[in-house]
């Protein structure tokens, strides 16, 4: 893995422990419209934008920890495949081996 691919995956964890972080502040919210937002967890370490995911939805990409939610166009082509894709978002999953070895490895729900 060179030190771009790195660099995206790291990225993109971080922003996945962020919104693990925003997923306790909002679970009041989804409980009314089971929805809540989160930022894009893709691998632009400058991205702030903002995506509505429904909380089961969440959940399902979460148990996965080789995918990740991003704005549509914010895939790193690179080290990652669209594999689902919704009007707001992109499921995206880290290619096999380093790529997904590091996302494994920076999961906190997998620690």
């Amino acid at each position: 893995m060179d030190e771009r691919q790195e660099r995206v995956g790291r990225n993109e964890a971080l922003y996945r422990s962020i919104n693990e972080r925003l997923e306790d502040l909002n679970s009041a919210f989804a409980a009314i419209t089971d929805t809540f937002a989160i930022v894009c967890e893709c691998g632009d370490g400058t991205c702030a934008e903002q995506v509505t995911v429904a909380a089961g939805e969440y959940e399902r990409v979460r148990s996965e920890p080789t995918l990740f939610i991003v704005r549509p166009g914010h895939i790193a082509p690179d080290v990652e495949d669209v594999v689902e894709a919704r009007e707001e978002y992109e499921l995206v999953r880290k290619r096999p081996s380093e790529p997904a070895e590091l996302a494994r490895s920076l999961d906190e729900r997998s620690r």
